[in-house]
């Protein structure tokens, strides 16, 4: 699935620029501690989570993941998005809770194990 094909489906504000334009999500890990996200390792992989500080944008560049989308309507603060630029990852926020999104996303074929 697209950047902006995700965008759309979860009525998502994108922060990023800096970030493959061709990039195709595969996986989704949904979590809010990130020592959950550091057992989990995909390729083209996502995170969702309602955590802002900036270790997530540290723990998703450590695991390879390229999109955070943040939930509940939590926005990045702007040395996240600065730091998620200078590492090519893509920063999204939802309105929506953790548990729909992640639920929009399935329903479009985004698995949690790339399925």
């Amino acid at each position: 699935m697209r950047l902006e094909e995700i965008a759309e489906l979860l009525k998502a504000e994108v922060f990023t620029q800096n970030h493959p334009q061709d990039l195709d999500i595969l996986s989704a890990c949904s979590a809010d501690l990130m020592s959950d996200v550091m057992a989990y390792s995909k390729e083209n992989a996502m995170l969702l989570t309602g955590l802002i500080n900036p270790q997530v944008v540290r723990t998703a560049e450590m695991m390879d993941i390229k999109v955070i989308v943040f939930v509940r309507g939590k926005k990045p603060q702007t040395t996240m998005i600065e730091l998620a630029e200078e590492k090519g990852i893509a920063l999204l926020a939802t309105e929506y809770p953790l548990f729909i999104a992640s639920g929009k996303l399935y329903e479009k074929g985004i698995h949690g194990r790339g399925e």
